[in-house]
């Protein structure tokens, strides 16, 4: 049997990799279910209602509006200074008008998959990616910390061939969850816009597009899986990777934001992850200095300074690749007892 085909068994097989799949199930099944009950499918008997509604308040206004004008001109009669308390000219000039009543407001919430799915993409993924990095850093950090890596090295005497393959057998088994449940995903949601919302001006190329942030989905989550994987290793313990997201996170959404707060830096947030996060999955991150506007003189166009998707891709690629290559050059060189 391949080292391969084993490291594939070993990981389905562990207990921990097991009850998360089982724990991300339940809580993607959970969101889904959740939602469908929040949307409703607007019908023309709901629509006719919201327009009901919509000119039964325009009916009141204008009656509220009326009485609150003859109470004005009442109170002007009797020698009452009527200004502060109505208005100029009694509020005639402000009489209600039927499109300050727009029908829109009254409906119940509807889903759109065309304009909303991206987001629960991004959902999804954040999810996906919690499990790839708690799966890939206890995969090998558990190796290390109970001795299994080096009975393995006895065996099979190739450090890099394998740490290689537990590194592809990682990558294989997230690749296949990810898109396994990214089609069931993606089913849910069709199905709730058919049933309880709508799926209208789905084209070619909306679903282009759709695929293409399933494909940024796809690959963040194997970059975490990566990353945890080569932390965990360089660690020999799963607690390395876990305290290193700890770490970074504190660093990059706390520290750096306090720091380029203080100090005022130009589009501070360029320097946050979660800024590169967002540029991945929306293709870009728009970033405002309204330091540089003098409201006082009127309207401003602040500068803008835009994160692309391109620059988020080199940001975790080159991240990854560090990881990995710590990782890699480590285990040649360490001692293994």
């Amino acid at each position: 049997m391949s080292l391969f085909v084993t490291e594939l068994r070993r990981l389905g097989k562990r207990r921990l990799t097991r009850l998360l799949l089982v724990l991300l199930l339940v809580g993607l099944a959970t969101v889904a279910t959740a939602f469908s009950f929040s949307s409703h499918k607007l019908s023309p008997e709901v629509v006719a209602a919201a327009q009901a509604e919509s000119d039964a308040q325009y009916k009141r206004s204008v009656e509220d509006w009326k009485r609150t004008v003859t109470d004005c001109e009442a109170a002007q009669a009797r020698g009452e200074q009527t200004e502060e308390r109505f208005g100029p000219n009694c509020g005639k000039d402000y009489q209600p008008q039927p499109d300050m009543f727009d029908p829109k407001w009254n409906l119940p919430y509807q889903f759109d998959f065309r304009a909303e799915f991206p987001t629960f993409i991004a959902v999804f993924a954040g999810a996906v990616a919690l499990f790839a990095f708690i799966v890939g850093a206890s995969f090998v950090g558990a190796e290390w910390n109970t001795g299994g890596m080096m009975n393995l090295l006895l065996w099979r005497p190739k450090r890099l061939a394998v740490l290689g393959t537990k590194l592809a057998a990682l990558l294989t088994t997230v690749l296949g969850v990810t898109v396994v449940l990214g089609a069931l995903w993606t089913a849910a949601f069709w199905l709730i816009g058919t049933s309880r919302g709508t799926t209208a001006k789905m084209t070619a190329g909306v679903w282009r597009s759709i695929g293409l942030d399933g494909l940024r989905a796809v690959a963040l989550v194997l970059v975490v899986g990566a990353v945890a994987f080569a932390l965990a290793s360089l660690g020999r313990h799963t607690a390395m990777a876990l305290g290193a997201a700890v770490a970074v996170f504190a660093i990059s959404e706390i520290g750096i934001r306090i720091a380029v707060g203080v100090l005022s830096v130009p589009f501070g947030e360029r320097y946050v992850l979660s800024t590169y996060a967002q540029s991945w999955f929306l293709k870009q991150a728009e970033l405002f200095d309204y330091d540089t506007c003098q409201f006082a003189r009127g309207a401003c166009e602040p500068a803008k300074y835009v994160v692309t998707w391109e620059q988020s891709a080199l940001v975790f690629g080159v991240g990854a690749v560090a990881a990995l290559v710590g990782a890699f050059w480590t285990m040649r060189r360490r001692d293994i007892s």
